[in-house]
């Protein structure tokens, strides 16, 4: 059985978002009628849902010039026009980084335009994005293909600079085209391009970056520092009738191979234009082994797996889905690609999904169910008890609501002292806080600008690069030892709850730093990579310099940021099923009091008051029902692990 295209696979992953979406809203009006919320959850629950409607899956396209980038994101969005629209031309065209995706709170689809110039002053992208008023805005008309491609080219234009200004912009000379009869060079008219157009993949929350070549790269640090980093795949293009360049294996080396090993999984290298092979008179077979061998030869020399290389056409790929010609599709293997991404990507992203969301969302509601199912416990003894005592049951009664009281007050006491770890909790939160403050961080970036600034020579600069890291790892390990700290008091109060509840027991939500530490580890050796050129870019390219640090800054600041948020939510969140648990068990015996309370004191017959704790039971037992519901749902599995379920059933069966 063939598997589903890559829209379809997206389109299950996007339905299953939205199937969780609905039932965590769900959830919080379930608990809102059963008096069960608090602010602690309905924090999280709100969280959760941010993460949903928030998630983006980002594909980077990166090699050098002409490998077909653009004709094969031409084959994924564009087939529909009967053209291509990204101008495909032979030589250069893609002249400044390009991202495409759809914002769907624009009125309508446009292009926004970043001038090259902006790369004079210090300021990021992810900067220059918050303040449209820097872009140039070219509205794009979907229903007009000849506008389209009009609109297109605009990003491939380039402009005529004199050499020394193409240096202070940060490339090197000696890589660009000169003008025609002039002493100038063509460098792009933009520093970066923002496509927001409305596609089925693009508005389910695809997003594709496509990369200049090599000059492009080396001279936008933000590319490699931050963009391809955050990528969910990146997509090496190769050219079959090349093999692996010189050029190319810089590119890999110096950009590529070197991302986080998170991405690394994610990691392919496509050998596009298969095409030139297929006219070889020796016949189908040879063609296929000398594809064969060059998939090889090509994972040897990036040391890659085999199954990482992916040979394919985009450009027979564009023609076979325009002309709806399925033989040349397919010999095109565009459909290995589309596989392939949506086996390894969108796994990935249910992995990340599950981790974040469901298994929370789980705890809370598994929490507020086995609540619900002890309230309904108590209901169905009481009736019970009444049933079996007709006689004097105003006075059991009583009993029973003095009975509850008690249950409820040693409850309510359990929250009191909940609420006095929170607040030691949130001393030591403060502490985690203090040992990454943001004012220690301005000092050692204080001391870093004197140091590039002041230094004239790279022995200077590497000083206080490698000082500015030490120091920020120092705090971490500051950090390290308060979280050592602040993680054996959660782990002793939870201990606690798990002694007085054996069969309600619940795990620690331990602070954890290696995520950070590891991602300082990897900025730390992009900026080692860096300092090894250092020799001749402070002679030719101090602009490109400055613009790496400033972009290396704000990596470290936005961890930072995000590292001080970690620790703020986690002082506030580590308590909170504990603190859930204990509300919600006060709040059902308060319910239960003023139940008992109303039957003791009406002058209703006996039958009367069992009806009405029938009745009750009754309510119990559909809110619980629907709290089963809310489980199953969040229970089933994604949509990636529900099929491969389905596939290995079906080989079972077969079997």
């Amino acid at each position: 059985m063939s598997m589903e295209r890559l829209d379809r696979q997206v389109d299950a992953y996007v339905t299953w978002k939205r199937d969780l979406i609905r039932e965590i809203t769900r959830y919080r009006s379930w608990l809102l009628h059963n008096r069960l919320g608090s602010e602690a959850v309905d924090a999280r629950l709100e969280r959760a849902l941010r993460i949903l409607r928030t998630d983006q899956i980002t594909l980077a396209f990166v090699g050098e010039y002409s490998r077909g980038k653009t004709e094969l994101i031409n084959s994924l969005l564009f087939s529909s026009y009967g053209q291509r629209i990204l101008p495909s031309r032979a030589g250069r065209t893609t002249m400044c980084p390009t991202e495409l995706f759809f914002d769907p709170r624009a009125e309508r689809c446009y292009i926004r335009l970043l001038p090259i110039e902006s790369r004079l002053e210090d300021t990021s992208i992810a900067q220059f994005k918050r303040t449209p008023r820097h872009w140039l805005n070219i509205p794009l008309y979907p229903h007009d293909p000849q506008s389209m491609v009009e609109a297109f080219t605009q990003v491939a234009r380039t402009k005529a600079v004199s050499v020394e200004q193409a240096i202070e912009l940060g490339f090197q000379a000696e890589t660009l085209e000169r003008a025609d009869g002039t002493e100038q060079v063509l460098v792009p008219a933009w520093r970066h391009a923002l496509v927001s157009f409305d596609h089925p993949l693009l508005r389910q929350g695809l997003r594709i970056l496509d990369t200049p070549g090599l000059n492009a790269l080396g001279s936008e640090p933000e590319l490699t520092l931050s963009m391809l980093p955050n990528a969910q795949a990146v997509l090496f293009m190769l050219s079959a009738d090349a093999g692996v360049t010189a050029s190319d294996m810089d590119i890999w080396r110096r950009h590529v191979c070197q991302l986080d090993s998170d991405t690394r999984g994610n990691l392919f290298a496509v050998l596009n234009k298969i095409d030139v092979l297929w006219d070889d008179p020796a016949g189908d077979e040879f063609v296929r082994e000398a594809i064969d061998q060059m998939r090889a030869s090509t994972a040897q020399q990036l040391g890659i797996d085999s199954d990482q290389v992916l040979p394919l056409s985009a450009k027979q790929a564009l023609l076979g889905k325009v002309r709806g010609d399925q033989a040349l599709l397919e010999r095109s293997q565009l459909e290995a690609l589309e596989q392939l991404l949506a086996a390894r990507i969108l796994a990935q992203k249910e992995r990340l999904l599950e981790e974040q969301v469901v298994r929370q969302v789980l705890a809370l509601l598994h929490n507020s169910q086995q609540v619900l199912q002890l309230r309904r416990e108590k209901v169905n003894e009481q009736r019970a008890l009444l049933e079996n005592h007709q006689e004097g049951n105003g006075q059991m009664l009583l009993e029973l609501t003095a009975r509850t009281r008690h249950d409820h007050n040693r409850h309510h006491k359990r929250l009191l002292e909940l609420r006095t770890n929170q607040h030691l909790l949130q001393r030591q939160g403060e502490l985690l806080g203090a040992a990454i403050r943001a004012e220690r961080l301005e000092e050692h970036l204080a001391r870093l600008r004197r140091g590039l600034t002041g230094s004239l020579t790279t022995l200077g600069i590497n000083l206080a690069i490698l000082h500015f890291f030490r120091c920020v790892e120092q705090d971490l390990h500051a950090l390290e030892l308060e979280a050592a700290r602040a993680n054996k008091v959660v782990v002793a109060i939870y201990q606690r709850h798990n002694e007085e509840n054996p069969l309600q027991g619940l795990d620690a939500p331990l602070f954890e730093l290696q995520p950070f530490q590891h991602e300082l580890r990897s900025l730390q050796g992009k900026a080692d990579q860096f300092r090894l050129q250092l020799k001749t870019l402070l002679t030719e390219q101090s602009a490109l310099t400055r613009r790496f640090f400033a972009t290396l800054v704000q990596e470290v600041i936005g961890l930072h940021q995000r590292l001080r948020q970690e620790a703020k939510s986690w002082a506030g969140d580590a308590l909170t099923p504990l603190l859930q648990h204990a509300l919600e068990n006060k709040q059902q015996l308060e319910i239960h009091m003023l139940r008992l309370k109303t039957l003791a004191q009406t002058s209703q017959q006996d039958s009367q008051r069992g009806q009405l704790l029938t009745r009750y039971s009754g309510e119990l037992d559909q809110q619980l029902a629907q709290a089963a519901e809310m489980l199953r749902v969040l229970r089933l599995p994604a949509p990636r692990r529900r099929q491969a379920k389905v596939v290995n059933l079906t080989d079972a069966a077969r079997c």
